[in-house]
């Protein structure tokens, strides 16, 4: 049985290659979350910030391999939470971080995670709500970073290499 959760952490393409190794990930999908459901976005309709949208990853996960806590720490370990409406060099509505929840139980994880890490930051700046809306990114868009290696991403590789390691510790 998988679980599926919506998170937005600034520009997709790195918050899914950095999610692709969390083991019990077991599929990840770049897209459009929580916009005005009356156009259906594409990339450039996103980037206008005219209608609400934000850069997400749906991530499908096996909650007997990784739970919604400890996969919503390691969200909270590749962003910068005190951004607003912004990660790294992008600046805009789309790259607002949040998590955006389909199944209604999984709202008690969210707001205990995030109260339990708000206080460690001077600001906090992570929305949290359910879903309204989801649209798949352009193919392009998906496994970005794995077609273009060298692509750009907010998240450095070595924040990406050393969550692998702490997972791996604890796994191994």
């Amino acid at each position: 049985m998988t679980s599926t959760i919506h998170l937005a952490g600034g520009c997709f393409w790195g918050l899914e290659k950095a999610l692709q190794g969390i083991p019990g990930v077991e599929s990840t999908e770049c897209g459009y979350a929580n916009g005005d459901p009356h156009f259906i976005p594409d990339y450039m309709l996103v980037c206008s910030g005219r209608f609400g949208y934000r850069e997400a990853v749906r991530v499908e996960y096996d909650p007997e391999v990784v739970s919604l806590e400890d996969l919503l720490y390691c969200f909270l370990y590749l962003i910068d939470p005190t951004q607003e409406r912004r990660q790294g060099n992008d600046i805009g509505l789309q790259y607002q971080t949040g998590v955006y929840w389909t199944d209604p139980g999984d709202e008690a994880v969210v707001r205990r995670v995030f109260e339990a890490e708000a206080p460690r930051y001077p600001e906090f700046h992570v929305e949290a709500g359910p879903l309204t809306f989801w649209s798949p990114a352009e193919e392009y868009h998906q496994r970005y970073l794995d077609k273009n290696p060298g692509g750009y991403c907010h998240i450095p590789v070595w924040k990406m290499e050393a969550l692998r390691a702490i997972l791996d510790r604890r796994d191994g």
